[in-house]
This record gives structure tokens, C-alpha cells and sequence, in this order.
């Protein structure tokens, strides 16, 4: 039994041991802004900081900031305890594997969020900022003129920075739901028939 727990919880430590390394190696090595071309003008490392969510979204300013992390803090706790049901309860791997993803990514977010701001000499316990640095521009070019609300506007896809943190949750969430069917599988037990209970006398 625990072989079963070994690999989910080993899988989600190298996640987050890779995501501090790369991390800190772009704080170390790279000033807020600059960039370094990984794919030309397709795929750069392009260092940013954010206050709050993943993909660099914003919520609710200091205070936010700090319900924030609190929530996550609360959430990897159970993410943790979900993780160690579905491996006693014997789920299927690739939900449990998943899991472990989503575990991974929300806790190297948090010890962004939680002590950058102390390591770094910056902000107090729990108002680190969240550091990202994929940048994958791959097609940019404005709406045409027809199109409703941003007619003119131009477009870029994929606009967010993040960090492998953010790429372990979305996978994880991801494959959740495209196998959702064969995680969640039910097995119908058979029903009897009634000429089956009869007994021969």
C-alpha cells in the first residue's frame, strides 16, 4: 500500500521542486521585464510578477492578497486529504496522478505567495508576489471590422504569462475533465433474474 502513495506524492514534490528552481533561477538571473527567446517570437521567457491568481489575474488588493493565500493554504489541505482518499479508496491511477498535478501546481504557487515576500525583503508572511515567466505569443492579428465588440482591436494568443505551477494545475483540471467518464466509472451490478432464485426441487 505504500508503493500506491509513493509515486502521486513523489510526482507532485519534483513538480515542485523543478517550479522553485526555475523560479528562483529568473529572479536571480533576469530584471522585471526583460525576456529570453526560447521559440524566436513565439516562445520567450518574459520575467513578471503578479499579486494574485494564476496566469497573472488580480483580485482585491492587499486584503485580497491575503485571502487569497490564506484560501489556497486551506485548499492544498484539502486537495492533500482528497489525494490520500483516492489512493486508499483505490481510484483509478490517472485520476489520482491528476490530483497529484493540481496539488503540485497550487503548492508551488504558495510558496510564492506565501514566503517570496519574507525571502526576498519586500512584503511580510503571506504578501509574496507569485512569479511567471512562459510566454508563448503564438498568433497575433486584429478583428476584423465586423467583429461585435472588439471590431479593430488587435488579438494575441496565448497573452497570459505563467509558471509551471499554473501548467500543472490546468493539465491536471484538464485531463479531469476530458476522462471524467472513465474516472468516475460505476460499475452496474448485475440484476437477477427472478427464474434464477428458483431451486429444483
Amino acid at each position: 500500500m505504500k508503493a500506491a502513495y509513493t509515486k502521486p506524492f513523489l510526482t507532485a514534490a519534483f513538480i515542485i521542486l523543478a517550479d522553485q528552481i526555475i523560479k528562483t533561477w529568473v529572479h536571480q538571473h533576469m530584471n522585471l521585464g526583460d525576456e529570453i527567446r526560447l521559440l524566436g517570437d513565439y516562445g520567450k521567457l518574459h520575467y513578471t510578477e503578479n499579486n494574485g491568481m494564476a496566469f497573472g489575474m488580480e483580485w482585491g488588493g492587499d486584503t485580497g492578497k491575503l485571502a487569497l493565500t490564506l484560501f489556497r493554504i486551506v485548499a492544498v489541505a484539502g486537495i492533500i486529504y482528497t489525494l490520500i482518499f483516492l489512493i486508499k479508496h483505490k481510484y483509478h491511477r490517472g485520476l489520482i496522478m491528476n490530483v497529484a498535478l493540481i496539488l503540485a501546481g497550487a503548492t508551488g504557487n504558495i510558496i510564492d505567495s506565501t514566503f517570496y515576500g519574507l525571502m526576498y525583503k519586500y512584503a511580510p508572511i503571506f504578501h509574496g508576489r507569485v512569479i511567471d515567466m512562459f510566454y508563448f505569443p503564438l498568433l497575433k492579428g486584429t478583428y476584423p471590422s465586423w467583429f461585435p465588440f472588439w471590431a479593430g482591436q488587435t488579438f494575441e494568443f496565448f497573452r497570459p504569462v505563467f509558471n509551471l505551477a499554473d501548467a500543472s494545475i490546468c493539465v491536471g483540471v484538464i485531463m479531469i475533465l476530458l476522462y471524467q467518464k472513465r474516472y468516475f466509472k460505476h460499475e452496474t451490478p448485475e440484476v437477477a433474474s427472478p427464474n434464477s432464485e428458483m431451486v429444483e426441487e
